[in-house]
């Protein structure tokens, strides 16, 4: 069975999304990730490059670490493909060389430079501290280290100051922890952070509408099933989430606390405050699952300590790195004057894409301008998990 770099990029209904999203079940899996143009000469294999581990390789996102690795050109002088047991033994093309998938074991940390981690909080938890102290610097995805004190939780374009004290020059074979906020903190944050510069947030009221992507390659499979079952009048096949996701909304799957949030809600609310270094901030959450394939969006209301009307906003947001700004205003007025926009804001303009998308309106009921609406838009694999992760490998080159 082949699995490719197109298996979470396919439309709901387009007719090659069944193959396309087939998780690896064969003994010999090739996931090819090449460059666009053939004859082009990789820049990503070198011998001055880091030597790279991915863990977690055959997921959703450790799919997505191998595509973004290969768009960036992200300079590498070997590349060890990690995962369960299960996987191990079958054999992937990346960049035009076939590797075999290793099983995770402590050894597999041994000259490692940089370790990519997606394969779950326990296993990141076991295996982390482990290659740390092989001397690895780990970028991990999941939510094990996030709130630890002294691990550093960095989006780069927001704060990357948070891990100035770690690269790989000069670091005597000494390994750290950096971990990847979660998916919807990231996309959040990448258009309020620009604002809460200019004007200080001091309340933030997220709802987030969450893709399947955010439970992994199975459950973006199982919103397949189902889709077409229902479509067949089937009863829905439910194993991911223990209930009928497509054609449906509900409460983000996480466990409920006891105040009465889950823990999506609950990550989004601190992981706020301790990258923008804020206890102070107010933020609240409510986190609901769509059925979409691969791009949450959020709507956020944000309320300043300085004025900030509507236009400054759109300007500070025009010129924030990985924002695309999206005026709906101007697309309306393109559909009532007979025209067809090139641009609207929703989960497929930003499906695949490096940027969030972002529009932004004035809260009205805010008095003297210190009131905002922001709807932002991004792909969780790729931002909110993968990309995020790699640049933060960039910085540490």
């Amino acid at each position: 069975m082949q699995v490719t770099a197109s298996a979470h990029r396919v439309h709901l209904f387009s007719p090659s999304s069944s193959p396309a999203l087939s998780l690896p079940s064969a003994k010999h899996c090739r996931c090819r990730y090449r460059n666009a143009a053939a004859t082009t000469v990789r820049m990503g294999l070198r011998e001055d490059g880091p030597s790279v581990a991915v863990v977690g390789v055959t997921g959703a996102v450790g799919q997505e670490f191998l595509r973004v690795l290969s768009d960036r050109d992200f300079p590498y002088r070997n590349i060890r493909l990690l995962a369960s047991r299960r996987s191990a033994g079958k054999r992937l093309t990346f960049e035009d060389r076939e590797y075999t998938i290793e099983e995770l074991r402590p050894e597999s940390f041994e000259g490692i430079d940089i370790a990519l981690f997606s394969a779950g909080g326990s296993i990141s938890k076991e295996f982390g501290p482990v290659a740390v102290e092989r001397g690895s610097i780990v970028v991990d995805n999941s939510s094990a280290f996030r709130m630890v004190p002294e691990v550093p939780l960095v989006i780069p374009e927001v704060n990357p100051g948070a891990m100035a004290h770690i690269n790989l020059k000069g670091r005597s074979g000494k390994g750290a922890l950096i971990a990847n906020p979660n998916c919807s903190t990231i996309i959040c944050l990448m258009a309020a952070t620009p604002l809460h510069r200019h004007a200080k947030v001091v309340r933030m009221v997220v709802s987030t509408y969450q893709a399947a992507s955010g439970a992994g390659a199975a459950a973006m499979e199982e919103l397949l099933q189902q889709t077409h079952e229902v479509l067949d009048g089937k009863q829905p096949t439910c194993k991911i989430f223990k209930q009928q996701y497509a054609f449906n909304l509900f409460s983000h799957n996480a466990a409920v606390l006891s105040n009465g949030y889950n823990e999506e809600e609950m990550k989004l609310v601190k992981e706020t405050r301790k990258i923008w270094n804020d206890m102070d901030v107010k933020v609240t959450a409510t986190c609901i699952r769509v059925p979409v394939m691969r791009a949450h969006a959020e709507s956020v209301n944000l309320q300043f300590e300085k004025p900030l009307d509507e236009d400054t906003a759109r300007r500070i947001l025009e010129g924030a790195a990985g924002v695309t700004v999206i005026d709906d205003r101007i697309q309306s007025l393109s559909y009532a004057l007979g025209c067809h926009p090139d641009v609207r804001m929703h989960y497929l303009h930003v499906s695949n894409k490096d940027d969030v998308a972002v529009d932004d309106r004035q809260d009205l009921p805010q008095d003297g301008n210190q009131g905002l609406d922001i709807f932002v838009c991004g792909d969780q694999i790729r931002k909110g998990a993968a990309l995020n992760a790699i640049q933060i490998a960039e910085k540490l080159l």
